[in-house]
């Protein structure tokens, strides 16, 4: 998707009012005095305190001369009267009052031209200009202010936090624009992209994560919004306040003006429905629009073809708003050519297209990845004997895997050989559970093997438990490990138990303790009556189906009043225990 903005340089000097000709004053002016002179009951206070106001000695820059009391009452006057113009526009007073104490170069502007024209009118000679003196200070101020001609946008878009160069330039934009219609639309802008959800980082977060695994060239589109992130990144707080109105809104607005002039009615809302239609939720949208602004300015039809087009090569769509909230950047032009690239290189690589496309449903962050930094990794994985279908399978598993750089994989492969595995059993470990190799060392692998080491699997144990159930080094501690440990303590077994029962059955730690691990206990103590020592002997006792053979044969069991351990009950296939135990 490539879309066509008008390029605004944000850059140009300070349009100082000496640097043109001055305008000439209307004979007999006449100011139409729709809204009564006010008074801001703040001015004085916010003046001083929050934004305390210089004038320059046009001849030192470097030391700033204080207003003069008399100047400071003007300043006021001065932002009076622009609260007073921008009302003439049918904006509320309250909402002008905002507008005009958060515009103060805006303010200066206007009194610093008053105040040439006042000593250009002094000057004349020949009585041209008169009118203009005998004009009150407001009223020369609101004479300046409808000269310039920008119908009060430029005090609105400085209260909105672009400089005053930026607010100049992106008036001129807008010029056929009116003010109650951009303010209206701001609002509702501003809704959507800036929810009131108090981890506003997590957008920058997101931002953070695509930028790093983007390695391919890039189009238009993608370069206009990584020069939003690098003006986000240079304020206060960086990236992590992209989700923030009061830092994002003005680089969005400097770097994407064509945002203000989309009708709000024919095109800002009809996108907002159209990505609900396709499964984005309202209070997500901010998401696609902060981290890929020119879905914003684009056709909805042709954004609709795009989507409709990657719903086929995909085969689903229910999901599709998840995974554009995953990565929105996949409307990119750059991305898309580079979908094709990498079907053709894993192609090349005897997988499946199939296996693709689902670890690019779980993780669409390989799409930004480069073919050739795709192959360092492929490479690393085949030393490991994983190729072809397998690497199909494991990429499925964990795409994130692509994304990993190869010493920090490298070193996920020494630490498992420094714990006694030989390269052939590490690949085995990879086939079976690729997140390892995509887990950190220090945060996730080594607690977890002091965590066997505490409750008593030696290391000459640790190669027998992790190959046969390797998914514990990546489980969640609190979540699953503790709980059931803190469970299987409950029913009486000592720690010691529990250790004798992982390290000869170490899956024992993955089951879930509503629909194995207690179903199965109960039935052994309650209906078999059977010792809880007997599953310290035969942890395995918890791999078997309940329903399907752990009942079935203990009813023929107990039919025939035959006594026997849980291994000579469960560990024999069907044929040996109906030779067994039913004389066939």
């Amino acid at each position: 998707m490539t879309t066509k903005s008008l390029s605004i340089p944000l850059d140009f000097p300070f349009p100082s009012p000496k640097a043109h000709p001055l305008p000439t004053p209307h004979p007999k002016i006449q100011f139409p005095c729709k809204v009564p002179l006010f008074s801001l009951p703040q001015r004085i206070q916010f003046l001083r305190n929050q934004c305390p106001l210089k004038c320059q000695n046009p001849n030192d820059n470097n030391n700033p001369v204080p207003y003069t009391s008399q100047q400071e009452a003007q300043f006021t006057e001065t932002q009076e009267a622009i609260s007073q113009f921008l009302q003439e526009f049918g904006i509320s007073a309250a909402e002008s009052n905002s507008i005009a104490l958060n515009s103060p170069k805006y303010a200066k502007m206007l009194f610093d031209s008053v105040k040439d024209l006042e000593e250009w009118t002094s000057w004349k000679s020949d009585g041209d200009g008169n009118e203009f003196a005998t004009l009150g200070f407001k009223e020369k101020v609101a004479y300046m202010a409808k000269e310039k001609g920008d119908n009060g946008k430029v005090a609105f878009l400085e209260s909105l936090g672009l400089s005053l160069s930026s607010s100049m330039n992106v008036a001129r934009y807008l010029h056929g624009e009116s003010l109650p219609n951009l303010i209206h639309k701001v609002k509702y802008m501003k809704e959507i992209l800036f929810s009131d959800s108090d981890d506003k980082r997590l957008v920058g977060k997101y931002a953070r994560c695509m930028m790093m695994n983007l390695s391919i060239p890039i189009d238009e589109d993608l370069q206009q919004t990584l020069s939003l992130f690098e003006k986000v990144e240079a304020r206060r707080g960086g990236l992590d306040m992209l989700g923030s109105s009061e830092v994002t809104f003005r680089c969005l607005v400097e770097s994407f003006p064509r945002i203000l002039l989309l009708p709000l009615d024919l095109h800002l809302k009809p996108m907002v429905e159209f990505l609900e239609s396709i499964g984005v939720p309202k209070e997500h949208m901010r998401e696609i629009f902060l981290l890929f602004p020119p879905v914003i300015v684009c056709d909805i039809t042709g954004i609709n073809r795009k989507v409709q087009a990657l719903k086929k090569v995909w085969a689903f769509d229910k999901d599709f708003g998840k995974m554009l909230l995953k990565y929105p950047w996949i409307l990119s032009t750059a991305i898309q050519k580079n979908y094709k690239e990498i079907v053709s290189f894993f192609h090349m690589e005897k997988v499946d297209k199939s296996s693709v496309d689902t670890a690019i449903r779980s993780w669409p962050h390989v799409l930004g990845c480069s073919t050739s930094k795709l192959m360092v990794m492929v490479e690393q994985l085949a030393e490991l004997g994983i190729r072809n279908k397998k690497l199909g399978q494991v990429i499925s598993k964990s795409p994130q895997l692509l994304l990993r750089k190869p010493q920090e994989f490298l070193k996920v492969v020494l630490f498992l050989e420094d714990l006694g595995f030989d390269r052939e059993t590490v690949g085995q470990v990879a086939s079976r559970c690729p997140e390892i190799f995509a887990a950190s060392i220090e945060k996730t692998l080594k607690k977890k093997i002091e965590f066997l080491d505490r409750i008593g699997v030696s290391k000459d144990h640790l190669p027998r438990v992790v190959k046969k159930y390797p998914e514990l080094l990546v489980s969640d501690f609190n979540r699953t490990i503790l709980p059931r440990m803190k469970y299987l303590k409950d029913v009486g077994l000592s720690k010691k138990d529990i250790a004798f029962m992982v390290r000869r059955f170490s899956p024992l730690l993955g089951y879930s303790i509503d629909e194995v691990l207690r179903p199965k206990y109960e039935f052994l103590v309650n209906t078999m009556k059977k010792p809880v020592e007997d599953i310290v002997d035969y942890p395995r006792y918890f791999s078997y189906s309940l329903e399907k053979k752990i009942m079935p044969r203990f009813w023929v069991l107990k039919g025939r009043n035959i006594e026997c351990s849980l291994k000579d009950m469960l560990a024999k296939n069907d044929e040996e225990f109906a030779a067994d135990f039913m004389g066939f």
